[in-house]
């Protein structure tokens, strides 16, 4: 039989009534029971054959309430439902079949979203060991193995004393007896929930209104990696950064069809003031849009400025770091700065170096502030990621999707750590690799202002493009997961440095 558990801050008149006027109409969905969870708000369909339960509380997502919700639970099926989804008899059995006759721990499908533009249809991704998101999206449906969680809350122990975080708790525990599956299959219809556009949800969790919530979701995520040996103790690696550069600092800009921001650019890299040899390294790769040209007479204002064009034709923007990285021009030191950004000021460069010296660091992360593309201000303003501490900064990092910027590296450290070849997630990628060993030296101070405009990489992304996005960022991150798990337990990888 099916328990069907359904989490809510307040339900709409009739939809209940309706849903489950739909199970029960023949052939009857085998659902055992109902239990709601949240405010007093219960109405059942007339002739309704399901018994309906009442958690009452204002925290839905408590750990004391799905406390109780599961230590009630039989052998059978969970199916969650987190939104007021339409959903028939027969997807409801398909997806608790599908849990029963392959033995999954959790199982989650595609979904049909309704839109202002009408029905769209939703893919989910694969879940895999380093799907660690809090809001990894499963969709509002998912099924469970009441075995399963048995078997997880009795390996683990019951799931912790939060807020709102016993869902990302559950999940990951769950993960640890059975990966989730993913049932390729559009098997409901959920209302439009939240139709901004990527760029600003991009962003939700450095939202200081969710602090409470995502330090809850930093311990239920640190706790998971204890339990899988991931985890790292904040003891470090004093890096090797000393050699022979011919400049103390290089600014490396990667840059393809960037005509309306790049002089901006060059302009606020080539004109910082320090009491040190730098020179800025814009690495530009095949650009078609007059970006080429403007920049050979760039080189004519500013000599500290050196325009590459790399050989290959199939550089991402991680490509094109490694190539400025690697070329004889690179300093001791290489400071971020992106084709469309400028420094916040003209010390910029001159307060990452000082920092990186201090530590010494394998990476020093400021603060930037976000802007339109004339430089004012927008919501959410100043993105310092203070969520990111000494102690546990590089285990959280597996749970956050960014570091945050502008980046600062030793050139030396990089050489060995090339980063990953793509245009996206080269620099989360990087920043996992390096903190596995070394401690990233921070400046919460706003070093850089990030226009947010219509041609950013992720201001309004497709469905398509932001799932192979996630993909690849749980991928990277199931990669790091695999190594944490060899250093602690001291297999030697025979490259590393």
């Amino acid at each position: 039989m099916i328990t069907v558990v359904i989490p809510h801050t307040g339900l709409t008149d009739g939809w209940l009534n309706r849903l489950l006027s739909t199970w029960s109409a023949p052939p009857v969905a085998p659902v055992g029971r109902i239990v709601l969870i949240g405010p007093d708000t219960r109405a059942t369909a007339p002739g309704s054959p399901y018994p309906v339960e009442q958690v009452v509380t204002d925290k839905p997502f408590s750990g004391e309430a799905w406390r109780g919700v599961l230590s009630s639970l039989g052998d059978g099926v969970m199916v969650c439902l987190q939104d007021e989804v339409t959903m028939s008899t027969a997807s409801l059995k398909r997806l608790a079949k599908s849990v029963c006759g392959s033995g999954a721990a959790m199982m989650y499908s595609h979904f049909v979203q309704d839109s202002a533009e009408g029905p769209k249809a939703c893919a989910t991704n694969d879940f895999q060991l380093g799907s660690f998101r809090d809001d990894f999206e499963f969709g509002p449906v998912t099924a469970w193995s009441g075995k399963a969680i048995k078997q997880a809350l009795a390996d683990s122990g019951q799931l912790m004393d939060s807020e709102g975080g016993a869902f990302y708790d559950l999940r990951l525990r769950v993960s640890s007896v059975g990966m989730p599956l993913r049932l390729p299959e559009p098997l409901y219809t959920r209302p439009n929930p939240d139709d901004r556009p990527s760029g600003k949800k991009l962003f939700d969790y450095v939202d200081p209104r969710n602090v409470a919530a995502q330090l809850e979701k930093e311990i239920i995520v640190t706790e998971h990696l204890k339990r899988i040996g991931a985890y790292l103790e904040p003891t470090f690696q004093t890096p090797d950064v000393d050699g022979d550069f011919p400049v103390r600092a290089s600014v490396i800009i990667p840059v393809r069809n960037r005509i309306k921001t790049v002089a901006d650019a060059v302009k606020s890299a080539c004109e910082q003031s320090a009491d040190f040899d730098f020179n800025v390294i814009i690495v530009d790769n095949h650009s078609t849009d007059g970006t080429t040209e403007l920049l050979k007479e760039a080189t004519k204002k500013y000599p500290n400025l050196v325009h590459l064009v790399p050989e290959p034709t199939d550089l991402g923007i991680g490509g094109c770091w490694n190539y400025a990285l690697q070329s004889e021009h690179c300093g001791q030191w290489a400071v971020q700065l992106d084709s469309d950004d400028i420094y916040s000021d003209a010390n910029t460069v001159a307060n990452m170096v000082k920092v990186l010296e201090e530590g010494p660091y394998a990476m020093v992360v400021g603060a930037y502030r976000m802007v339109n593309f004339d430089l004012q201000e927008i919501p959410p303003g100043l993105i310092d990621h203070k969520e990111w501490t000494r102690e546990n900064g590089r285990n959280n990092l597996l749970r956050v999707n960014g570091i945050g910027a502008p980046r600062a590296f030793s050139t030396k450290i990089m050489r060995d750590n090339p980063l990953p070849n793509t245009s996206y997630g080269e620099d989360y990628g990087i920043a996992m690799t390096l903190s596995r060993r070394y401690e990233i030296g921070r400046i919460y101070d706003a070093l850089y202002l990030c226009r947010r405009w219509d041609d950013n990489t992720d201001a309004d992304l497709p469905l398509d493009v932001k799932n192979r996005h996630d993909l690849y960022k749980d991928r990277l991150r199931t990669l790091e997961v695999m190594a944490r798990q060899k250093l602690n337990a001291g297999v030697a990888c025979g490259c590393s440095k």
